[in-house]
């Protein structure tokens, strides 16, 4: 994975590696860290068996993951449904977890 696989995607790698104390190396592990976390199936399994508090808890801990990598792209999904499990809004939220599936995998495919 290299920072112009990042740009690619659409992060924010500027502000990321800003975040890493403007260390490139460190950065990229942080993202391949974050990419290999158990959060991401922890968010499946609670929205698989409609665990609204759990998958919150979840979500919002990528949501900090994913925001402090400056990975905008799962970071702006990720958030979006944070919202609505947090005011618990009745819907598929496996649309949710689909996209940052495919969003994880895309980013996978560079490393």
């Amino acid at each position: 994975m290299t920072v112009d696989n990042l740009r690619d995607f659409g992060a924010n790698v500027d502000e990321g590696i800003r975040r890493c104390v403007n260390n490139e190396t460190f950065y990229l592990t942080m993202v391949q860290k974050a990419l290999n976390d158990k959060s991401f199936d922890q968010l499946n399994e609670a929205v698989d068996s409609k665990d609204i508090d759990r998958a919150f808890e979840v979500a919002h801990a990528l949501k900090g993951v994913l925001g402090n990598l400056a990975l905008t792209p799962m970071f702006e999904t990720v958030s979006e449904m944070v919202e609505l499990l947090r005011s618990k809004t009745d819907t598929d939220y496996s649309i949710y977890t689909e996209k940052i599936n495919a969003q994880k995998k895309q980013l996978e495919e560079y490393l």
